[in-house]
């Protein structure tokens, strides 16, 4: 008897001193993660470890769902290239998880409004998961469409840019500028699309990428014909002497091309002028034509 009450006894100290020790960060060391998650804060803004009911871990399990669903419905209405690129293009802070997660609580938003106004308007039931179903995906599809809105206008400014950019550059070049260091002038300088875009080509070039692959890759963010044409001309740097002069043909180049697409829209603009012209004039002239005729049928139908 005896025996047994020593036994369960010392078990009972046992199982105690080890709840106990393990408290004290001297004996009971956690995995590395753990243990240097306090002097890291998060991407959240908080420190410590989330619970498995917070916040933080609920947005860790939607992230996934929400990425693929996106990439998915974006597919679905014609819209092909990467949301990471075009994020990197606008120079945006948002990475793409948080791009997702916005846009999923915009439907969420949008559902939770449509849902009662469908009932206090009094829809038929067909109507309203019409409205049910819509809402949501209209909610997900508004930043979709803004974002490809701030792409467009990028690549449209780094066209309207890049002639006088290259003319720039060129005469540096003459000068006796290195290529890197033209372009960190025109960085520095500059306040545009086209001077934020060298600037993360110097940096990139600053973090050890030769100045050729930097190049290409601001080429294959940007997307744009005339971006494409000038890349090949800076990356010869190292292959001409005369690379100023070859970028200066290289920007006339591109001011002959800005210079015909605004011929093309001013004559575009001038033909959608002459519609309202043509159509205020045929209104009246088939009036005056109609009620000769009409007059005519009645006479010798009568």
């Amino acid at each position: 008897m005896n025996t047994r009450l020593l036994l369960l006894a010392g078990a009972a100290g046992w199982v105690g001193a080890t709840l106990l020790l393990s408290g004290l960060p001297w004996f009971a060391r956690g995995p590395l993660v753990e243990r240097l998650r306090p002097y890291a804060r998060s991407r959240r803004g908080g420190v410590g470890p989330a619970g498995a009911f917070s916040v933080a871990s609920v947005v860790d399990l939607v992230a996934p769902l929400a990425r693929g669903a996106g990439e998915r419905i974006a597919r679905l209405v014609g819209i092909e290239e990467d949301l990471a690129s075009r994020l990197a293009r606008i120079h945006s802070p948002v990475d793409p998880t948080s791009f997702r997660l916005r846009q999923v609580g915009y439907a969420i938003v949008a559902a939770a409004i449509a849902v009662p106004a469908a009932l206090v308007l009094g829809f038929p039931p067909v109507a309203a998961v019409g409205v049910l179903l819509v809402s949501p995906l209209l909610g997900f599809l508004l930043p979709e469409q803004q974002l490809a809105g701030r792409s467009d206008r990028w690549k449209r400014d780094l066209f309207l840019e890049l002639p006088v950019v290259a003319e720039q550059l060129g005469m540096q070049l003459r000068a006796g500028f290195s290529l890197t260091a033209a372009l960190g002038r025109i960085a520095e300088r500059g306040s545009g699309a086209v001077a934020a875009d060298l600037a993360r080509v110097c940096r990139r070039i600053r973090q050890g990428v030769p100045e050729a692959s930097a190049l290409r890759e601001w080429a294959e963010l940007a997307r744009v014909p005339a971006v494409d044409r000038l890349v090949p001309v800076l990356a010869l740097n190292r292959e001409t002497s005369n690379l100023g002069r070859l970028i200066s043909e290289e920007a006339r180049a591109l001011r002959r091309d800005l210079h015909r697409e605004l011929i093309e829209q001013v004559e575009r603009r001038n033909q959608q002028v002459w519609i309202p012209v043509t159509v205020a004039a045929l209104v009246p002239g088939v009036l005056f034509m109609t009620i000769p005729f009409v007059e005519a049928l009645r006479l010798f139908g009568g």
